[in-house]
């Protein structure tokens, strides 16, 4: 027996990075009775905040869903963990902390597909909205907003070198990764807050919690949006328990993410009318492109072994080691428990027919053989390097009606040959880097792929053999006005009134960086639109296919 509750004006599905913020900014006005629900529990796991935890919060079934995606054709057939955040704060909660909003180009793409009002000159402002940046108020950053941003509290010598390496190579050091042309090489910004982890949990709910038109539920498993003549008016859930139903006056807003938003849509029977068919789901409203164009960062992990040099792996090698990083922390928030997974990045071109970075580089001063396993017994070094604008499409599907399935998750990784040919490029380019006089003094020696391998074939081979995900799945409701196009400009729903889709699932294509700040700024944009009608400059949604 389902019992109802009473209706609130607004509900928000999904308190991650986007449902946070949305929720703030919804519950500003004392007259709007808005509802938040997450699927994961309270962020009140101590490894969450110490920013070094993410080793623990990733892979914890307490923190992340562990889900896994299909075997890999394009990377030898393995499966990767494809960690999500289940807790307030979503991936926020146990992510790489790494501030980075993209590139110009990014928006101004999104724009001239035909996306009015996502060119970069009007997303920069939303992004400032809600910075709190270390350097203050200036024309690309702001400091009233709730998301702050910090420089990292430490740096080492094999980094340093690293970045003179890359200027050495022809990558200019960068002061700031934000300001809409990021490449060159510099030390992340991070989302930090003196030596602890800044999530958008502590960011916009915390401050507001006595907000008494405010509802947030944790442990709250979301299963389908229920329509009312077309309409989007309730949603399905499991609380406590019990079957619940929640009713929305005036819109609900699914901010679950990549993975989960196209899930709770094909539930519903939106979606792709042979998936909805072969589970036995009634047709509610035929979108086909629901749950496509999933595109994701795929790095390459090069580790180098070192000689003269101190790294982490040495560090945390040792009882001593291990006492003296505690200490330090305890003492001023600082040393290696306070490190970001990524202390220095770099965006690069993998070749001259690029016309901005296509690449980024996430160096860290340590080295394993895989996420999860212990680190090296030598000093090491890893220059892990993603392409940025990855061609091959995947897709994410649901099993059958149940939530509690995991769902089918398939990014055909290195499926496009322009993704190898790009993976090839970048090996080479970060084996250039390495030989660079900078880094001479360390004497690195190639540990992983291993530098036997030189031939265009070699090289796509040891591509499939070390890439992994960087954990930036998007695209999977994705923004635009063709038959494919699950939400439009205003991130309504194609055909389906009352509903809108404001997380990193909207994303026509991947912003060339880390994921976590655009998606905030998604529900910037979509706060902006929903209680500002008159910043709309399109025309309402058109039906893209006729109802059955």
């Amino acid at each position: 027996m389902q019992t109802s509750l009473d209706e609130f004006d607004y509900i928000v599905v999904g308190a991650g990075p986007a449902g946070c913020l949305l929720a703030n900014r919804l519950s500003a006005n004392p007259q709007h009775r808005v509802l938040l629900l997450e699927a994961g529990g309270r962020d009140n796991y101590a490894w969450i905040h110490i920013p070094v935890g993410y080793l623990f919060c990733i892979g914890n079934p307490r923190t992340d869903w562990c889900f896994k995606t299909e075997a890999q054709p394009g990377l030898q057939g393995r499966a990767l963990s494809y960690p999500r955040g289940k807790v307030l704060g979503g991936c926020s909660s146990i992510n790489g902390m790494i501030y980075m909003r993209g590139q110009a180009g990014d928006y101004d793409g999104w724009a001239a597909d035909g996306n009015p009002g996502w060119s970069w000159n009007e997303v920069l402002p939303l992004f400032k909205k809600s910075e709190n940046h270390f350097a203050g108020d200036s024309q690309y950053h702001g400091a009233a907003g709730e998301w702050r941003i910090e420089r990292q509290r430490l740096s080492w010598p094999i980094l340093d070198a690293f970045q003179r390496a890359a200027e050495q190579s022809g990558i200019a050091s960068i002061e700031d990764f934000n300001q809409g042309d990021n490449e060159g090489c510099g030390y992340f910004q991070v989302n930090q807050k003196a030596g602890i982890r800044w999530n958008a949990a502590k960011a916009f709910l915390k401050p507001i919690r006595q907000r008494p038109n405010l509802t947030v539920l944790t442990g709250v498993e979301v299963d389908r949006v229920q329509l009312d003549k077309g309409r989007a008016s309730a949603v399905s859930a499991r609380w406590q328990g019990q079957a619940k139903i929640f009713k929305a006056r005036k819109e609900i807003v699914l901010c679950a993410g990549a993975v989960g938003s196209p899930g709770i849509l094909q539930r519903s029977g939106i979606g792709p009318r042979p998936l909805l068919q072969r589970l036995g789901i009634g047709i509610a409203h035929e979108l086909p492109g629901v749950g496509g164009n999933l595109q994701d960062h795929l790095q390459l992990r090069m580790i180098y072994k070192l000689q003269n040099a101190r790294t982490l792996n040495q560090i945390a090698g040792s009882l001593w080691g291990k006492m003296g990083m505690g200490l330090r922390y305890l003492y001023d928030r600082s040393g290696p428990l306070s490190m970001a997974p990524s202390q220095l990045g770099a965006f690069a071109r993998s070749g001259p027919e690029q016309t901005s970075a296509n690449l980024e580089y996430h160096v860290q001063p340590l080295s394993l053989e895989r996420f999860g396993e212990p680190l090296h017994a030598f000093p090491a070094f890893t220059a892990s390097v993603c392409d940025l604008r990855p061609q091959s499409r995947g897709r994410i599907e649901i099993r059958s009606a149940d939530p509690q399935e995991a769902p089918l998750i398939q990014p055909n990784y290195l499926s496009h040959p322009e993704d190898l040919r790009v993976a090839a490029d970048a090996i080479r380019l970060t084996r250039r880097i390495v030989s660079a006089p900078a880094l001479q003094a360390f004497k690195p020696v190639e540990y992983l792929p291993g530098d036997s391998l030189q031939s265009e074939e070699e090289l796509h081979e040891a591509a499939a053999r070390i890439g992994t995900t960087i954990f930036h799945p998007v695209g999977t409701c994705r923004m635009g006005n063709d038959t494919d196009a699950v939400v439009d400009a205003e991130l309504r729903v194609h055909g389906i009134p009352g509903l809108r889709i404001a997380d990193a699932s909207i994303m026509p294509r991947i912003t060339s960086g880390n994921t976590c700040s655009p998606t905030l700024m998604i529900a910037e944009k979509a706060a902006q639109l929903i209680l500002n009608p008159d910043t709309r400059s399109i025309a309402p949604p058109k039906e893209l296919v006729t109802h059955p």
